[in-house]
Parts: structure tokens; sequence; C-alpha cells
């Protein structure tokens, strides 16, 4: 599928209400669960996506319009932050993804813009477009994380229903 900004600002802007709805009021056991060893829960992917905002997505974005060096994004800094009630973190994150999509759209991005180049430090050459889709998939990927997490609390609860639930798997 061809990247449409349009639609990328859509999805983008729709993250904050669809993690608020499946992860506000819930309890501690239920945002704390994680996978295994070196997974994440629905708690720490939300605090990723906080530092995301902050040090990844525009920043990237405005290194690229500028001809600048991409700055430093650590994956894994938010896991040395103090921790936060899930309530502060959907408040911050959605605070965070409003301002940065408003400062997005004040970009004026042009087709032009969308094919000019930076360098990511692992990668190489990398469009702007290619940065603001991965930014969309990046959102769509953690949602599944977190939901296939939030069923793996029920694994055992569901019992022969597993073989029909791949989110179990």
């Amino acid at each position: 599928m061809e990247f449409k900004l349009e639609e990328a600002q859509i999805l983008l802007g729709r993250t904050p209400n669809t993690l608020k709805a499946l992860l506000y009021d819930l309890p501690p056991a239920w945002l704390e669960h994680n996978e295994g060893e070196n997974t994440w829960s629905p708690i720490q992917v939300v605090a990723h996506l906080i530092e995301a905002e902050q040090t990844n997505w525009l920043p990237r974005a405005k290194a690229i319009l500028e001809g600048r060096a991409f700055p430093v994004f650590d994956r894994f800094a938010h896991l040395q932050q103090e921790a936060k009630e899930i309530g502060q973190l959907l408040e911050e994150f959605a605070l965070l993804r409003q301002k940065n999509l408003q400062d997005m759209e004040a970009m004026h991005l042009s087709p032009i813009d969308l094919q000019r180049t930076g360098q990511h430090p692992e990668f190489g050459t990398v469009k702007l477009e290619q940065l603001l889709a991965t930014w969309v998939a990046h959102d769509l990927g953690h949602l599944v994380q977190i939901t296939r997490t939030l069923a793996k609390n029920y694994r055992e609860a569901v019992g022969p229903w597993r073989a029909y639930l791949s989110a179990l798997r």
C-alpha cells in the first residue's frame, strides 16, 4: 500500500484513545503482566511510546528536513524511568501525541518533503515517508503487543478454546 500522509495522521491520532480504552483503570496485575523474560508489560509499552514521542519520530523528521544527523533514540530508556500510574502515562502520551501531530501539520509536508532523506545510524539512507510510515506501524505493532499480553492473562482460564485463539499462542 502506498503511504498517504493524511491516513497516517488519522491512525496516529487514534492511538491515544485506543490505549485509554484498553488500559485505563485496569487492575495493576493486568498492566504489569508481560509475556516472559525480555518482554514488556502494557504499562512499559505506554512508557516506551512516550519516550518515542519525545526523542524519536518528530525529532528525526525535523532532522531530515533540516539536513541534520538523527538524534539518538534509546528504545529501552523507558525502563530506567520512575514508575508512573497508567492514568498519568496515558494523559502524558495523549498530550505529546496531540502536540506532535499539530507540529507535523504545521510543517506543511509536501510530496517532495516526504522523499527527502536522512541517515539512520543502523539502516543508512531513509526517506521521511518511510520514517512516518514506520511511526504508524510502530503504534499498531505495540497495540498488537498490548492486546496479546492482555489476552495471555486468561491463557489457562479459557480452557480448550485456547486452540482457537491466536493471541494465546
